[in-house]
């Protein structure tokens, strides 16, 4: 690891304040990220990592916050929010989080499971009636949270205005039929999981998930953390730089080159018609994400909009008590992160295991560790929990990276494990 280049000041009842000047190349150009924020004593380690994800592992700009026992140890950002106008990233700087925003969905509908208003396992349709169609009337709500409705698809991808619009895609689901039978297996529902969840969640409540939200859970637990970003606030919002999928690469490997465990994935991943990418492929044109008419829609499987210390926060709030105020109480949670899907994952083609609403670790994703439960987001961004060390981890990122290379959360998470043991 190399040492920061940093500035301490003591902050009241913190660690030492950081700013640190780190010198970087990108391509042929050699730059300076400024790295800020603070960690407690014992958890300097995390610091360093954070800065080594910048000198040697391409993030652009990012975030990363833990908190231990409902106590913020972790708190540090740096880099550019936006590398086009040189804009930095600042404490408030907001990241859209893809995926990681499941589990904030996941946690309207649990809250409204908590108090009674929803039951997880009464039929879909006895909250949305149109949902009966095509033989999925006996579909339980808990299906959808954990992936076994065989709904990850919709037949036709419809023109992008009427996916960011909401009801075209509510009911396009409603009409959909299942494209293996529900519950006999478990595949991703990389993003219709958000209106399936969501749809039944505004019919319990009356309210929108982003307003749902915002007003029981986000507002009360003082999380900066958004589905469906309001227009004051996109001047915080950073500019993502997506890589491409290397489709054309992995394409142009021989067959006899790929381990054969591996060959079904690859497959998948270069055949436009597979499950894979027709779960990510609802639109035409493709979302957007930088776009402020994709940020502002409310996508509740992919868009949300959140600080570190939002996605952290969301998940210190749901193991704990944080400022007096816990979202879930234990034994809610206890049922909400219980083990519902294990196994071959019919989308993605490797081992998945899922609670209802949240991921769970796997050999291959191990989260923090056997008792914790979060989401990771496309390109980097993850969040998580774990009850028996009372970790709560997020982390954001504006370089989106889509190869199998980058571990720049799990270098982070690594650390954070070490400071704890």
């Amino acid at each position: 690891m190399s040492p920061l280049r940093s500035h301490e000041t003591s902050g009241p009842g913190r660690g030492p304040q950081l700013t640190s000047r780190l010198p970087v190349r990108r391509g042929e150009i050699s730059i300076v990220i400024v790295i800020e924020g603070d960690v407690v004593p014992g958890f300097e380690r995390v610091r360093d990592v954070f800065g080594d994800n910048f000198e040697g592992h391409g993030d652009v700009g990012a975030a990363v916050c833990v908190y231990r026992h409902g106590r913020k140890v972790v708190d540090l950002w740096g880099g550019l929010a936006d590398a086009g106008t040189g804009r930095p990233w600042t404490r408030d700087t907001l990241q859209l989080v893809y995926s990681a925003t499941k589990a904030a969905t996941a946690t309207c509908a649990h809250l409204l499971a908590q108090r009674g208003e929803l039951d997880l396992d009464r039929p879909v349709a006895w909250y949305w009636p149109e949902f009966a169609a095509q033989g999925k009337a006996d579909i339980p709500v808990r299906w959808l949270l954990s992936h076994r409705a065989g709904l990850p698809v919709i037949d036709n991808p419809m023109p992008l205005a009427d996916l960011l619009a909401w009801d075209p895609m509510a009911a396009a689901l409603a009409a959909q039929r299942p494209v293996w039978e529900p519950g006999t297996a478990h595949g991703y529902h990389g993003r219709t999981f958000g209106w399936l969840v969501g749809e039944v969640i505004r019919r319990v409540s009356g309210r929108s998930v982003g307003t749902f939200f915002a007003e029981e859970i986000a507002g009360p637990a003082g999380l900066d953390f958004f589905i469906g970003l309001p227009a004051a606030e996109r001047g915080r919002v950073s500019q993502m730089v997506i890589d491409e999928p290397p489709v054309a690469e992995v394409a142009d490997i021989p067959l006899d080159q790929i381990p054969e465990q591996f060959r079904p994935l690859v497959a998948a991943f270069t055949d436009p018609e597979s499950l894979m990418n027709r779960a990510f492929g609802l639109s035409v044109p493709d979302i957007d994400f930088n776009s402020p008419e994709a940020q502002a829609a409310e996508i509740p499987s992919s868009n949300g909009i959140c600080t570190a210390d939002g996605l952290a926060r969301l998940y210190a709030c749901l193991i704990g008590e944080v400022d007096g105020v816990r979202i879930l109480d234990a034994a809610t949670l206890a049922g909400a992160i219980a083990e519902q899907a294990a196994g071959p994952d019919r989308v993605l083609l490797v081992p998945t295991r899922f609670a209802s609403g949240y991921m769970l670790p796997t050999e291959e994703s191990p989260l923090g560790g056997p008792g914790s439960f979060g989401h990771p987001g496309r390109g980097g961004s993850l969040g998580f929990g774990d009850p028996e060390s009372g970790v709560a981890f997020g982390y954001v990122v504006s370089h989106i990276r889509q190869d199998l290379a980058d571990n720049r959360a799990g270098l982070l998470v690594q650390a954070v494990q070490a400071c704890v043991e």
